[in-house]
């Protein structure tokens, strides 16, 4: 009887297991950290979206009734956790046509202010775009010039991501096998960006604990630099010089002489690539060398205020909204930035009428399934794999921008901001904005 009775429990134990692992509920036990797409199992609303894929394109143009859409989001709305300041807006990702909420006042975005910095890059730059680090030569002198490649590294991982497609150690491999051996010296040119390297708009203590000086040469974003992340990358580089038999002093900071001949390259990957990859992650020194590429793009310096005015610029000339703008910095982490929700479901609609510009909405991350929403929508399932959304978090400072699709395959684009909630437990305030962003994705509309 006891053996039956353990075989029993196994058998139920097993089950239990599958059960979970098929719902999603084990993603999180399986990786450490977010689970990438292909290791993790997807919500169950992810899955049935894909059964229903013919029918939900076919219905797919059915209106949105703004009228439902306002009475489903207004007890959301009216929820004590998310303060005094709330700022709403939600339109037809298809046409832009205002469904709900809307205004124009600046709120302090955080991490939304990423979904400008994106839009903003694939349409300047292009989502084909690569950043190149080079070495040339002059005479018995090599220079390494970084080309503002945010996810170069000293040495490629064997199954590096892919965002990760450069290194100094093949670019070393390619000096070798050109200059063959012999005695130089080695200078590194990191002047592609200009202006302060950390924001006077950031916080006191954010440098280097949730981001790195901003260089246009650095490996490994600039972590555990010491606060020269070029000087860092420059050291690496001889090291991996000499191991090749290319003696070069220690390296000097120099701009490359002019008439100097190229040597070798590597390459970053796309701009889609990384854009993708900053919005999931959240990434702040990827935003930031993202937002001086944009200020280059249009003949800006590159620095904090280039970025800034070249975004803005970028924004009007899609007909996007400015009014109550007020940028600081690409990444969201000044509190001095200032963005509408109007502003964000704007720029969400602009994003899906270029191919150019579209990953800005497929790097969105998913509702429960990945990136920085991969815990979000527990208590709010009907906002699970239907809802895509960039977050923003500081202290007393929560949003929530990106698309909600009704049923019959209908794209909401949204945004939900409150800047005014320290006091109150930032959990219930993540899950009252979920709870907004649910009540679409859900809404009989």
């Amino acid at each position: 009887m006891a053996t039956f009775t353990s075989v029993v429990l196994v058998i139920a134990l097993i089950a239990g297991i599958g059960f979970l692992y098929l719902r999603g509920d084990l993603n999180r036990l399986i990786c450490d950290g977010a689970c990438p797409p292909q290791y993790a199992t997807a919500p169950e609303s992810m899955r049935t979206a894909a059964a229903n894929a013919a029918e939900a394109e076919a219905v797919g143009e059915g209106a949105i009734g703004s009228t439902a859409l306002k009475q489903a989001v207004a007890g959301p709305l009216a929820h004590p956790a998310l303060g005094p300041r709330v700022g709403f807006a939600a339109v037809d990702a298809r046409d832009g046509a205002p469904l709900a909420g809307g205004g124009t006042e600046g709120l302090i975005p955080a991490s939304t202010t990423k979904v400008l910095t994106a839009f903003a890059a694939l349409e300047v730059l292009g989502p084909d775009e690569r950043f190149a680090t080079r070495v040339v030569r002059s005479g018995d002198t090599l220079t390494l010039i970084g080309g503002g490649d945010p996810y170069l590294v000293e040495r490629r991982p064997a199954d590096p991501p892919p965002v990760v497609t450069a290194d100094l150690a093949t670019l070393a491999d390619r000096v070798a096998r050109d200059v063959g051996t012999g005695r130089f010296a080695l200078t590194y040119d990191a002047e592609l960006f200009r202006g302060p390297s950390v924001s006077p708009a950031w916080e006191d203590g954010y440098v280097p604990s949730v981001v790195a000086p901003i260089s246009a040469l650095w490996i490994d974003q600039g972590r555990g630099a010491g606060g020269d992340p070029a000087r860092a990358a420059a050291d690496a580089f001889a090291r991996l010089l000499r191991e090749r038999g290319v003696e070069v002093a220690d390296p000097a900071r120099a701009a490359a002489a002019e008439g100097a001949t190229e040597v070798a390259t590597v390459r970053s990957a796309p701009v889609a690539t990384i854009v993708a990859d900053l919005l999931r992650t959240s990434n702040n020194e990827t935003s930031e060398v993202m937002f001086r590429h944009i200020a280059r793009a249009v003949g800006l310096d590159a620095s904090f205020e280039g970025g800034a005015a070249a975004v803005r610029q970028t924004l009007e000339q899609d007909a996007i909204s400015t009014e109550g703008l007020d940028l600081h910095d690409g990444s969201g982490l000044s509190r001095r930035n200032r963005i509408s929700p109007t502003t964000l479901v704007q720029t969400l609609v602009a994003a899906s009428r270029d191919d150019r510009t579209t990953a800005t909405l497929s790097g969105l991350p998913v509702g429960g399934f990945d990136g920085t929403v991969r815990s979000r929508f527990e208590q709010a399932p009907a906002g699970l794999g239907w809802v895509r959304a960039k977050t923003g978090t500081l202290t007393g400072v929560h949003s929530l921008a990106g698309i909600a699709t009704l049923p019959g395959g209908r794209p909401v684009a949204f945004a939900v901001m409150v800047d005014d909630t320290e006091g109150i437990n930032p959990l219930e305030t993540q899950r009252a904005l979920d709870s907004v962003a649910a009540a679409i994705a859900g809404c009989a509309c």
